[in-house]
């Protein structure tokens, strides 16, 4: 599992749903963890806190959100240095499997399908911890 100290960004456009990953993530121990309400404001975060020497290691983020969605967030997130080793969840209600194909062709690393049932994100940080060990 990954350290608690990893730098976490959750993005969401429902206030909901970003407070609860918080406290999921909270509840599993995870110290740092940034939030945004969309791809635009979260990629803004993640030049911050690249510039800050402090860079986002883990990234949860809704696919459907104004401005910029959470696929559009994910391709841009791929074409940073580093971008590609940047573990990536994608958190949303699209279950047709055309979708879930989009997300792997543009370099998702794991999927969950609101609504999040107890157990599934511990589930899928041990999953994408395997393919993306940070320490």
């Amino acid at each position: 599992m990954y350290p608690s100290t990893i730098k976490i960004l959750v993005v969401d456009d429902s206030d909901t749903i970003r407070d609860l990953m918080h406290n999921e993530l909270i509840a599993l121990g995870f110290k740092n963890i940034e939030l945004a309400e969309d791809g635009e404001d979260a990629l803004k975060k993640m030049h911050e806190a690249q510039a800050a020497k402090a860079p986002i290691k883990l990234i949860i983020s809704d696919w459907n959100m104004p401005k910029m969605s959470g696929l559009d967030f994910l391709k841009a997130v791929r074409t940073l240095p580093d971008g590609s080793k940047i573990p990536f969840i994608l958190l949303t209600s699209e279950a047709e499997m055309s979708n879930v194909w989009t997300a792997i062709d543009a370099g998702v690393s794991s999927y969950i399908v609101k609504p999040l049932a107890p157990g599934v994100l511990v589930k899928k940080l041990e999953e994408v911890y395997k393919k993306f060990p940070v320490k």
